[in-house]
């Protein structure tokens, strides 16, 4: 079976831009099985400290990450792009099990294969504490709306 995931490299701003929003709502899924379908087989991450290199490490990563994060809601924002590559900046909201909220700030570099699977994602990430009157993400879980704020409307 071919795996194709458009939009497909090279990436003009258009096809960047959907392929960042895709991602985004891929997350805000928060189905890890459905998520990793973006990946190659054999793709390489390094996310904070840890590092992942196949779609099935991929997919174990994001089940224990939306154990931890809960009611996580995610917002990406294009950077740059060339090529087959893209990089993003990004915030998402989420609490551990004893309701401490944070929002977490990133930004990833991405590189994706003439399929359109990611093959490599560097990912750095801070969290910070919040107080629950300081959240900005308040969609019902899963997709954020069209009409949501985007992360340089809302300051962040």
């Amino acid at each position: 079976m071919t795996e194709i995931r458009p939009p497909l490299p090279p990436f003009t701003e258009e096809s960047a831009t959907a392929k960042v929003r895709l991602a985004e709502d891929g997350w805000n899924s928060r189905d890890p099985e459905k998520v990793s379908l973006a990946y190659s087989l054999n793709t390489n991450w390094r996310n904070r400290s840890e590092f992942v290199s196949s779609r099935q490490q991929a997919q174990e990563f994001l089940e224990r990450k939306w154990k931890k994060e809960n009611e996580y809601r995610l917002i990406k924002e294009l950077f740059a792009y060339r090529d087959s590559h893209i990089a993003v900046r990004y915030a998402y909201e989420w609490h551990d099990d004893s309701n401490n909220w944070f929002r977490s700030y990133g930004n990833e570099n991405w590189v994706f294969n003439k399929k359109g699977l990611m093959e490599k994602r560097f990912a750095s990430i801070n969290d910070l504490p919040i107080k629950p009157e300081e959240r900005k993400f308040f969609w019902p879980l899963g997709r954020r709306p069209d009409n949501h704020p985007s992360l340089s409307e809302l300051g962040l």
